[in-house]
């Protein structure tokens, strides 16, 4: 990464899924880049590989999905390191510490077992623990300076706990102490600190009594709240980077204008870069600063969204947005279908459907080129192809 602004970069990203009616090619060479504290909206459409490239930068591909090759570079406080690289122990470090991700379906994100304090304390036990111990810490000393007698040496016996906790946390004696029921009780004392947080972390999110729905189950939430959960658990450890998937999908007009105005200003108030992926470019004008334009596994174009909406250079963007209905115009759609990726063409992926089509598009791929400042496109039109 030569760009200190730079936040994280997909190079040559690779990846098929093994299944019994052939390999899908479902991402070819994606390249692209995100920058710190912006919206990059990640568009196309259906089965063009956003959610895949979402999930290939937090490594949670799972079989029969694999990573063929390419780098995932993250740029962690001044120090860069390939995502695609780190080992699992790392990487779920790094998963809600540094990379969150709101899903598409926030019911199907929650377990519907647990309410919603005990999911979202599940971030703060795992990646701010040490904040944990120091509030209980901090509480305790005042409870001493209250407390005499017997309750006074009990609350002595737990700061020392606490202490030694705070000391060592891996210590392997202090864990086995720690599976012991009678002192493990003690433990409680974090609980009550990690729900002071969540109430304040639900509350920022504008979430009307939040001291009662933090022990909602999700069954009892409407679907915009349950949606607030789910980002709430995605921002419990200030990510860097947060991926927003289609985030409101399945809910009605008024909430989602409600969630994306959230998020706009949850970005504001956090710094937080966030990848939109979406397949409405309405949602893109309104709430992004660059967009990137996916088709069958590439990136077609990427450029901010005043250059994109105003000067659309790749035919596909361009049918993309002349299929947008608009008043007294006439519906046009883009002729064709997007090929199967099982066996798709061998140049470039837009080629049976593309009204500009050259000779060489049928056998060459394009690459992905800076035609204007920051305005990237991969289409022959644009240098010199025959």
């Amino acid at each position: 990464m030569e760009d200190d602004q730079s936040l994280i970069e997909i190079r040559d990203l690779y990846l098929n899924f093994y299944t019994y009616d052939g390999v899908v090619k479902a991402l070819d060479g994606v390249s692209l880049g995100m920058r710190k504290g912006e919206i990059l909206g990640l568009v196309g459409e259906t089965g063009c590989g956003k959610s895949v490239t979402s999930l290939s930068t937090m490594s949670i591909v799972i079989p029969p999905g694999r990573i063929e090759r390419g780098r995932i570079d993250i740029n962690i406080k001044g120090k860069v390191y390939d995502l695609l690289s780190l080992s699992e122990a790392t990487m779920t470090r790094v998963r809600g510490r540094y990379i969150s991700m709101i899903f598409q379906e926030p019911r199907a994100a929650l377990n519907p077992v647990y309410t919603v304090g005990d999911q979202v304390a599940e971030v703060f036990f795992h990646h701010r623990k040490a904040e944990l111990i120091e509030a209980a810490i901090a509480q305790l000393k005042k409870d001493l300076n209250r407390a005499s007698g017997l309750k006074r040496a009990i609350y002595q016996r737990e700061l020392s706990l606490y202490e030694k906790m705070r000391s060592n946390p891996k210590s392997l004696t202090l864990r086995l102490v720690l599976k012991t029921p009678l002192i493990r009780r003690f433990q409680n004392r974090m609980k009550v600190e990690a729900r002071k947080f969540i109430v304040e972390m639900l509350k920022s999110l504008n979430i009307p009594d939040p001291a009662r729905v933090v022990d909602m189950y999700p069954h009892e939430l409407s679907g915009g709240m349950a949606q607030r959960a789910v980002i709430a658990m995605s921002l419990s450890c200030n990510p860097v980077m947060l991926i927003a998937d289609e985030p409101t999908t399945s809910l009605d007009v008024t909430v989602q204008a409600q969630i994306l105005l959230l998020i706009k200003d949850l970005q504001k108030r956090f710094h937080t870069s966030i990848l939109y992926v979406t397949h409405d470019l309405g949602v893109v004008a309104e709430t992004c600063d660059r967009v990137a334009v996916m088709y069958a596994g590439n990136v077609a174009e990427l450029a901010d969204v005043v250059s994109l909406f105003k000067k659309p250079l790749h035919p596909y963007t361009r049918a993309l947005l002349e299929s947008i209905p608009r008043p007294g115009e006439k519906f046009v759609s883009i002729p064709g279908i997007v090929p199967s990726l099982v066996s798709p063409p061998k140049g470039c992926r837009f080629n049976d459907r593309c009204n500009y089509a050259l000779d060489r598009c049928i056998n060459v791929k394009p690459e992905l080129v800076e035609v204007d400042k920051d305005h990237f496109v991969a289409c022959h039109l644009y240098y010199g192809g025959k």
